[in-house]
């Protein structure tokens, strides 16, 4: 063991760098088997996943304001940001008061492999990435730690002169000839003494590796490390089986197919949402870090809880029932006022409401929890699951398999509710329930149990801070009150008087629809004001409220400068 005290002569930096690459090679190994194993078992992706689990509400709202579709990618920023100063303290600790260091590394290891295994639908290995991680990390700073902390011995002044008259007279005095010193003081032939000093030097200790060996090895670590990153990435990408299987999947054809696009349903503006979103640009907010993969194969669905008939439904019987199509405009709750957090689909799959006529509901019974493979759950009101609105469990999405990040195989799609209550990803379970016996993911954490979408309008163009051009502009955006439609939406500039705005075609009242107004600008600062208007009479509020508990309100404006 290095003494502590030899450690504080080594300087920071040194310990810095045995902790960095130390670190970075056993992540890298922990990922490469996670490659092998199953991404979930990830001990990045585990241990940002249970942090998503116990952050507080605030800071998750806070994320998704700051970083809208880019949260998980910020969370991964962050949890690199911390293990990288975990890293340097436990290479300043393995040095400075071993074995610490160690210590630290692997209990972070098995920090992880507890949470990987303990995740909902974790594996039987998903602990071994997690202890590949913690060991080989572990390890790495044993050895380069005892690197930097082996010391050159003193050399032995024993029967040395001193630094007095007899050590200066021997400076200046001629020494005698080591052939005839040889052979006065023990008679031994020169060659003699020669080979018993070799043989001593053979029998020495070796020298102390160099800052150069240590670097270069630190080096090796960091680099293997960083490779073994890059190739499991890799194999994840090339060797993801579902990703295969839902292209090659054919859905079959809809025994009830969408309503056309009405020929007036897109205006074709530059800078203008278009009405039908590509599934590209689909809005994605949950909380899996890393996206379930789920065979079709293996898919089940379970209905239960306050039934009648509790039953299973495998992919093969789901694809056999008479599927339909449908436009249905999904949106965030915690969507901003003017927000980007919306997207509008046209989705395929059984109606949820047949499936629990099948089960029966208990006449108490008010609300379905509907359960993710990941653990997600949300509790949806049971009569919006059996009235005539086209609430789903969707297995396609603009006329292919639904992709890996918006739930495939099988989602919850339901008109005129939050996601948070309704769009289940990677739906495995249905509980018929009730509200005052079960809670789900998001109102354990002060959201609204019910979610009802509330009537909002948004400008698109111009846009924010946008220069303009003095004369003939449009003024152009989307509004959506699903399950109601929109009979009108107006606008104002400077506080002015409202002005009707021209809607275009609605796709059907579960959608979506774009407005314009034809606007001769003038030069200098104005703001743009907008507001719509249900079909049922309700008139977009101006009172202002933040997304949570149950969305956000207010009218969406902005500022555009015009210029001559």
């Amino acid at each position: 063991m290095a003494d502590p005290r030899e450690g504080r002569r080594i300087p920071a930096p040194l310990t810095w760098v045995a902790g960095l690459a130390a670190v970075l090679l056993g992540v890298g190994l922990g990922e490469l088997t996670a490659a092998v194993v199953g991404p979930s078992s990830s001990p990045v992706a585990a241990v940002g996943s249970a942090l998503i689990d116990v952050a507080p509400s605030w800071a998750k709202d806070t994320a998704i304001a700051l970083f809208g579709t880019a949260d998980k990618l910020a969370l991964l920023a962050g949890i690199a940001l911390i293990m990288l100063v975990l890293a340097v303290l436990a290479g300043w600790l393995q040095v400075r008061f071993p074995p610490w260091g160690i210590v630290l590394v692997a209990a972070f290891g098995v920090a992880g492999a507890v949470v990987a295994a303990t995740r909902p639908g974790a594996g039987s290995m998903a602990w071994m990435p997690a202890v590949v991680a913690g060991a080989s990390g572990a390890v790495a700073l044993w050895l380069l730690a005892r690197m930097i902390s082996t010391r050159p011995e003193a050399p032995s002044t024993i029967g040395q002169p001193g630094p007095g008259v007899e050590g200066a007279r021997e400076r200046f005095v001629s020494p005698v000839p080591r052939s005839l010193n040889d052979r006065e003081s023990d008679g031994r032939e020169p060659e003699d003494r020669s080979s018993s000093e070799r043989s001593e030097t053979k029998r020495s200790p070796s020298p102390p590796p160099s800052r150069r060996a240590f670097f270069a090895w630190a080096g090796v670590a960091a680099g293997v490390g960083v490779l073994a990153i890059a190739i499991g990435g890799v194999r994840s990408t090339a060797s993801a089986g579902v990703a295969a299987v839902r292209r090659a999947l054919r859905l079959p054809a809809a025994a009830v197919a969408a309503s056309v696009v009405p020929s007036g349903a897109e205006l074709d503006l530059p800078g203008l949402a278009s009405v039908v979103t590509p599934n590209e640009q689909f809005y994605r907010i949950d909380t899996a870090l890393i996206v379930p993969e789920v065979d079709p194969a293996d898919w089940r669905l379970r209905v239960h809880g306050m039934v009648a008939e509790e039953f299973e439904l495998t992919w093969d019987e789901l694809l056999a029932l008479p599927l339909e199509e449908s436009w249905t405009t999904l949106t965030c709750v915690s969507n901003e006022v003017g927000g980007t957090l919306v997207g509008n689909a046209r989705w395929l799959g059984y109606p949820i409401r047949e499936l629990l006529a099948r089960a029966r509901p208990d006449a108490e019974a008010d609300m379905v929890l509907s359960r993710s493979v990941d653990g997600f759950t949300a509790s949806t009101p049971l009569e919006a699951l059996t009235d005539d609105r086209n609430a789903i469990l969707a297995v396609g999405m603009n006329g292919e398999p639904l992709p890996l990040e918006h739930g495939f195989p099988v989602r919850m799609v339901v008109p005129g509710l939050y996601g948070y209550v309704s769009a289940t990803k990677w739906v495995t379970d249905l509980e018929v329930t009730r509200f005052d016996r079960a809670t789900a993911y998001w109102t354990t954490r002060g959201w609204s149990e019910r979610g009802p979408i509330k009537l909002q309008s948004r400008i698109d163009v111009p846009r924010k801070s946008q220069g303009l051009k003095a004369g003939d502009v449009v003024i152009a955006g989307v509004a959506w009150h699903q399950g109601v439609g929109i009979a009108g939406v107006e606008v104002r500039i400077d506080e002015g008087e409202w002005m009707p705005a021209a809607l275009a075609a609605a796709i059907s009242d579960d959608t979506w629809v774009q407005w314009s107004l034809p606007w001769n600008a003038t030069s200098g600062d104005h703001v743009i004001e907008c507001r719509a208007t249900g079909k049922d009479g309700e008139v977009q509020t101006s009172q202002t409220a933040p997304p949570a508990p149950d969305g956000a309100t207010g009218w969406h404006w902005r500022t555009v400068s015009v210029f001559d």
